[in-house]
């Protein structure tokens, strides 16, 4: 028999930790996060990553299980889900996978192949040097020309992505979205899709006081500990949240300007996780609001009540 999974998914700031831990409570369930940044070591605010006081002793696993300089990918996270997934349902509880970076959480719970092309080292030590000598942007203009609609899911700065879109095409003469629509959208599992969504003005003003709320935590004194140990140069400080106080800590940019940035990112970020959401799974979506997160989600928990009962 297939292993049950519930996957709580929606844009940043929506609530879904909120009701993660609600639906633990009730149906013995432990939680997974899904966020493809909360892995890392000291990089807490920025993410905002469940503290103990929010986790009301629900084990929780997939945080802070990597330092910063430390390479994670998709392909990683699907083998550590999987791994969690087995020893959640081997205790008799049920695995909540929370989250909302799409593709991490799509590759977890789905047969997707991560290495159709192995890997060429020659090849990417090659792009890795045209990266540092010519730049990350030269390597992403040459992908919208070999696979513009492979470009167009990928940020221009997540060199990583890029690197291996590109390889894979030389490899294998077959683009990487090309691949991707091949893969199975079988799931090794029963999987309980539960999206959250909230309406656009209301979602953006959370946001702004999320970071807000950051900064006044402390998001800039986390920033400057990471980059005076020397993370800066390394991809898990490209996220957001962070990239965008660095220009501040270099003196090039006024500090108001950058937290208006990161308001604008995480807005901006928030839309393309909904689309993507939308777009790329069968979902069933709950419409959230802050004045009635309690109606809300006795709503949820009992239809997902009703869905456990059925499984």
């Amino acid at each position: 028999m297939k292993k049950t999974v519930i996957a709580i998914v929606g844009p940043t700031a929506v609530g879904k930790t909120k009701l993660s831990i609600e639906i633990a409570k009730r149906f013995e369930g432990e939680i997974i996060s899904g966020d493809s940044m909360q892995v890392y070591k000291g990089m807490d605010i920025g993410t905002a990553k469940v503290d103990e006081r929010e986790m009301q002793g629900i084990p929780h696993h997939l945080i802070d299980i990597k330092e910063p300089n430390e390479p994670y990918s998709a392909a990683d996270f699907k083998n550590h889900v999987q791994t969690c997934i087995e020893s959640i349902d081997a205790k008799g509880k049920i695995p909540i996978i929370v989250g909302g970076s799409g593709l991490y959480i799509q590759s977890a719970l789905f047969d997707y192949n991560f290495s159709p092309a192995g890997r060429d080292e020659r090849i990417t030590k090659r792009l890795e040097k045209e990266r540092v000598e010519l730049g990350v942007k030269h390597l992403y203009d040459r992908l919208r020309v070999i696979d513009p609609e492979q470009a167009e899911k990928i940020h221009p700065n997540n060199y990583r992505r890029v690197i291996r879109a590109l390889e894979i095409y030389e490899i294998t003469g077959v683009k990487m979205s090309q691949l991707q629509k091949e893969q199975t959208i079988e799931s090794p599992y029963n999987v309980i899709f539960i999206g959250l969504e909230m309406e656009r003005d209301l979602l953006y003003k959370r946001i702004n006081q999320r970071v807000d709320k950051m900064i006044k935590d402390g998001l800039v004194e986390e920033v400057k500990s990471l980059y005076e140990k020397g993370y800066e140069k390394y991809g898990s400080m490209k996220a957001i949240g962070y990239k965008e106080i660095v220009p501040y800590l270099h003196g090039k940019q006024p500090f108001e300007e950058a937290v208006e940035n990161l308001k604008k990112n995480s807005r901006r970020y928030a839309k393309r996780q909904y689309t993507w959401f939308r777009n790329k799974m069968r979902i069933s979506w709950y419409s959230i609001n802050p004045d009635t997160y309690q109606e809300d989600f006795i709503k949820i928990l009992d239809d997902l009540a009703g869905l456990l009962q059925d499984k």
